[in-house]
């Protein structure tokens, strides 16, 4: 179909975008196929697509070029708003382009197009800085004490494993950044010829969000965050302070609900004293994981606990129950959950370990003291043993593989707050254990056009989860000062399973 007959937003000079070749500065877009992803998406084939090209380190004279997969999801009208938005993943090193039917399964595309590209590093990128190594280290590792000193050798072994394949490969490993991400979205807005544009980050594409915003102003019109990482707080002590929200948020539920408190009564104690017990005495079990040929052995103690619990407030229905039943001498449930996680085919070569520990290695841990990070721990989890609040949440010996990444440390300004006057939506779910509903109001103190919303009983990326979220999502992007928030009044706590 010729560009001219094809509808969709236009570009100043009248062009569809992602139709047309353009170089701005030192990025290059190029039309052309849609990006390779993991996993079949549907949504892709009526996408336009092509390739970004940028230098992998703007610092250095003589960079060499990396290339960054971009697809443009069509909006579903005929006459669609002239601000597209752009879509920013999380991770760090989760690949956007693979997303693509969860905006559109989310309403995203309604009124605009809708732009991903491959961060930096990602899956769809060249060159991909995934890691399979580490992947499958994390799936031998369900049958290893977490918290195990000898597993944390064996953690960063995989970690400096991965980094010499990618160096031997020619990456410039300090070069995988929010900065160098940023200005590379920056760059794509110039290159696709847009004026202006509307951001949408979800999980740690908040925290690059937020960076953005910052480092490059110009031509955003709103931004929408979910899932909100701060880079002024990001580090193993929000971890510690997010999991508390989360867990409480989910205990709290329960007790409101009679039926679940008269079985599950004193959830939150029952959750500690296991935490201990086990950290003490871990169990070890074998279930079975689909896929798996053959039996699975899964140790767990205090460590592998929490940051079950962590991911398990995506499944909260079951949650009293399934510690209920650890209480009593049955793993199988949760050590079921936690390999299967671990396991799935869908762990494994997808994230782009190199981008994460970019992130983390020269933002997070060189302004963070693991002091600093057991006092948070301590505070959120007075009852938990030291072991435990050694290894923060989401975050498992993060300083010793973040000295054998060995990467220079980013400029202190990078953990400066974002302030700004861009409409901004800070979206939060108040059984979020990974970044906790506090972010929401704190990253708004700064940021004077904000709008601050709590989606109750939801986890992590409310938007994927709930249809209320996608609602004032699509609607302040309408009208970034006055979302339509009416559905919240409707929402109703999940109703708990309960054991005989």
């Amino acid at each position: 179909m010729p560009a001219h007959a094809e509808h969709g937003t236009r570009t100043r000079t009248g062009a569809a975008i992602g139709t047309v070749s353009r170089t701005v500065g030192q990025a290059r877009f190029v039309p052309g196929p849609c990006p390779k992803t993991a996993d079949p998406v549907p949504a892709l084939a009526k996408a336009r697509c092509g390739t970004l090209t940028v230098p992998e380190n703007r610092a250095r004279r003589n960079s060499r070029t990396i290339t960054l997969g971009v697809a443009v999801l069509r909006a579903a009208t005929s006459t669609p708003k002239p601000d597209p938005i752009v879509w920013l993943a999380g991770g760090p090193g989760d690949d956007a382009v693979g997303e693509a039917q969860m905006a559109i399964d989310g309403g995203l595309n309604r009124d605009r197009d809708v732009i991903l590209m491959s961060q930096r590093g990602t899956y769809a990128a060249d060159p991909a800085l995934t890691c399979p190594n580490i992947d499958e280290f994390n799936a031998g590792a369900v049958g290893l004490v977490y918290d195990a000193p000898s597993t944390g050798r064996l953690h960063v072994k995989a970690t400096r494993t991965c980094r010499e394949q990618l160096v031997s490969r020619g990456a410039d490993l300090s070069a995988y950044n929010d900065t160098e991400s940023a200005a590379d979205y920056a760059d794509l807005r110039k290159a696709l010829g847009i004026d202006q544009w509307n951001v949408f980050g979800i999980s740690y594409g908040t925290h690059l969000a937020l960076i953005y915003m910052r480092q490059h102003p110009q031509g955003i019109r709103s931004v929408g965050i979910d899932g909100i990482l701060p880079p002024s707080r990001a580090g193993s002590a929000l971890t510690w302070s997010s999991a508390r929200q989360g867990f409480d948020g989910l205990f709290k539920a329960c007790a409101r609900q009679p039926a679940c408190n008269r079985r599950y009564p004193h959830l939150s104690a029952t959750f500690d004293r296991l935490v201990r017990r086990l950290e003490a005495h871990p169990v070890t079990t074998t279930v079975t994981v689909p896929g798996r040929p053959g039996p699975v052995k899964v140790v767990l103690d205090g460590g592998a606990l929490v940051n079950w619990m962590t991911s398990a407030t995506h499944v909260a229905p079951g949650v009293p129950r399934s510690l209920d039943e650890l209480d009593h001498g049955r793993p199988q449930r949760i050590a079921e959950q936690w390999a299967g996680g671990k396991l799935s085919p869908q762990a494994i070569g997808r994230t782009a370990h190199g981008l994460a520990y970019g992130v983390f290695c020269s933002e997070w841990v060189p302004y963070e003291s693991r002091a600093e990070a057991i006092r948070s721990g301590r505070a959120a989890f007075p009852s938990f043993p030291r072991s435990v609040l050694a290894q923060a949440p989401q975050l498992t010996f993060l300083r010793p593989d973040c000295r054998a990444w060995n990467v220079p440390a980013a400029p202190r300004s990078i953990r400066n707050v974002t302030r700004s006057n861009i409409p901004t939506l800070a979206l939060s779910g108040g059984f979020d254990s990974q970044t906790g509903a506090a972010n929401g109001p704190y990253v708004a103190r700064t940021l004077s056009r904000a709008t601050v919303v709590t989606i109750p009983y939801e986890p992590h990326v409310v938007f994927a989860t709930s249809r209320c979220a996608q609602e004032i999502t699509t609607s302040f992007f309408n009208n970034p000062t006055a979302p339509k928030t009416a559905c919240l009044t409707t929402l109703k706590p999940p109703r708990f399973e309960t054991a005989p």
